[in-house]
This record gives C-alpha cells, structure tokens and sequence, in this order.
C-alpha cells in the first residue's frame, strides 16, 4: 500500500469512529431520546440488590425481575450479599457498561456520595429503591421509592401504647434491629421511639441486631431471653427476626403473642400464618412488590421527565383477625 493510500485509510477509519461515537445514541447518557445500550434500542438498567437476606427480600427481587421482563428493559442484577464493598464494585461496574440507569437498594446510608458522583459524571442516573441514602447532595440521585420507615415504627409503636392504655405498671421492651447503619433499621427504631416517649411505663431494657435474619433473630431472643428476668413485649423491626425469635421463645417454654406480645414490621406470608396462630400481635406492612412502579420510573427519568424526588408506597397494618382474612390471597 502506498503512503497516500494509507493516509487515506487511516483517514476513513477515523471518520468511522467519530461517526460511530456520535450516532451511539447512549453510553451512558442521560439524554433525552437515547435509545438504550443493547441491540435493538432497549432500556438496559442495572439493579444492585441487598442481597437475599429475607422473605421480604426475596418477594422485592422476583417482582423487580419479573417486572423488567414485562417492561421489555434489560436488568443487569447483582446481588450485594448485604456488604456494602460489594454495591459499590456493582455501581463502579454498572458505570463502565454504560446502562441507561442505576437502580439500587442500599445496604446502609451512608458512604455513598463518592461512587454516585462517579455515576453523574458519566452522566447516568441513579434511582434508589426501598432504602434511602444519607447525603447532602440530593443532585447524587433521581428519585426515591419506597416506604416511610419512620411512620412504619411510628404505627408499631402507636399500637403498644393503645394496647397497654389501660394498664399502669411498668412495660419492659427488648427490641431486635435491622442492619446496623441501614435506613430501615435507623428510622423504625427512631419511630418507635418517638410514639413511646413521654409514656414512662415503657422500659427498652436491651435492643441488639439481628441483621434482619430468621437466624440471628433466634439467636439474640435467646440471649435476651437469658439476661432480662421479665420481657413484657417484642419490637423486631422485620418479620424474619419475629419468626426466629418466636422459635427462641416457645424453646424457652414460653408462650409467643401471649407471655410475650410481638410487634413486627413486613407482613409477609409466614409472619401472617404466625399472626393467625396468635404467635404476632401486630404487623406494620411494608411492601415488597416495587418492580412494575421502578420500572415506570426508570423509563420516566431516562426520558428526561420531571420525577417527585420521594415516592411512597402504600401500605397497612395486621391485626390477627386481618392476617387469616388476607392470607388466602397474600402474594408473598
């Protein structure tokens, strides 16, 4: 090949590149009419999850990936196994794909304004999902959808204060949190607390992790079961830890929902079971079936339209009699 026939070929090779850059219509971008990142012009969102860590969470995983496969959107699925070094690699990654939107649960709140800064320069938006991140700059992220944790351990708490209304001698709480730094773990707890203030008679005499785990919630009824003499009543703030408490509990000799009165948050399935043998007191619901309301969402803020910066799920509460009425038709 000659020099003026290279030049030329190098020439055209650069005008192919440029073109290709400039019609790609995505990587990445958060402009309006991009056709998204995979063939065929499809929305391609990544979605990292907690991890797997309980009824409730497996319920909001199947419905996000059932919801983007009827959405026509390509879901780019991790799952965090509740490490926060892991969401993180997850978004970093998500980023050098250059999805359309990053969608993502947070393992906790805080500690995230580095990777999502990471994600605003490369100009994808972030739509965060079930929990909340704790961060000055609102810019970081699109939207939120989810459910008001502090209203959640506010509707616990106003149930105990209205159930022991009549009484007047002293009402000891032992109290089994969520995730150590996460955003429901952080407002249930500040809800409750505020319902009950004022209300002398009621004691948190011991309040411990249980991760949100069936197993870890077993394991620290039975300490609590061990170092506090009287228990009056149970505050766990997700179903998981109330089953595996309520299992601590009978092995002790003791009667779930009777010696001991259950509060919980969630209302999944087995915790509605447990309800209806008398086991759970009371159950604030917390809904898991986000998929097809993220999926309108997604679509919503890639196109460029204007988002409410806080969507709220709506949810209920249980009373045992509740609990057998909606068990025949309870999803998760």
């Amino acid at each position: 090949m000659s020099k003026r026939s290279a030049v030329a070929a190098l020439a055209a090779g650069a005008m192919v590149v440029v073109l290709t850059a400039c019609g790609s219509g995505g990587g990445g971008s958060a402009d309006k009419g991009s056709g998204g990142n995979s063939p065929g012009g499809k929305l391609v969102v990544g979605f990292s999850q907690v991890g797997a860590e309980s009824g409730w969470r497996t319920a909001n995983t199947k419905s996000v990936q059932e919801s983007a496969k009827k959405a026509g959107i390509e879901l780019k699925f991790s799952d965090a196994q509740q490490k926060q070094e892991n969401q993180i690699k997850a978004i970093r990654s998500f980023i050098q794909q250059k999805v359309d939107v990053i969608a993502f649960s947070p393992v906790v709140e805080s500690g995230w304004d580095t990777v999502l800064k990471e994600a605003k320069d490369a100009h994808i938006p972030v739509v965060l999902t079930d929990r909340a991140v704790d961060s000055k700059d609102e810019s970081l992220y699109a939207s939120f959808l989810g459910s008001d944790f502090v209203e959640e351990g506010r509707a616990a708490g106003d149930w105990l204060v209205k159930e022991y209304a009549a009484g007047s001698g002293e009402v000891n709480i032992v109290q089994l949190e969520g995730t150590t730094g996460s955003a429901p773990a952080n407002d249930r707890k500040s809800g409750f607390a505020d319902a009950v203030k004022g209300q002398p008679k009621f004691k948190i005499v011991a309040s411990q992790t249980g991760d949100f785990t069936r197993a870890k919630g077993k394991e620290v009824m039975q300490a609590f079961l061990k170092s506090q003499p009287k228990i009056d009543v149970l505050y766990a703030h997700n179903d998981d830890m109330a089953l595996g408490a309520i299992q601590a509990i009978e092995e002790a000799g003791k009667k779930p929902g009777t010696d001991i009165k259950i509060v919980s948050v969630d209302g999944v399935k087995d915790a509605l079971t447990a309800m209806s043998q008398g086991k759970i007191n009371f159950d604030v619901e917390c809904n898991p079936l986000l998929g097809d309301q993220l999926m309108d969402l997604v679509k919503k803020v890639k196109a460029g339209e204007q988002v409410p910066r806080r969507i709220k799920t709506e949810e209920g509460t249980f009373t045992p009699e509740q609990a057998a009425a909606a068990l025949p038709n309870r999803q998760y």
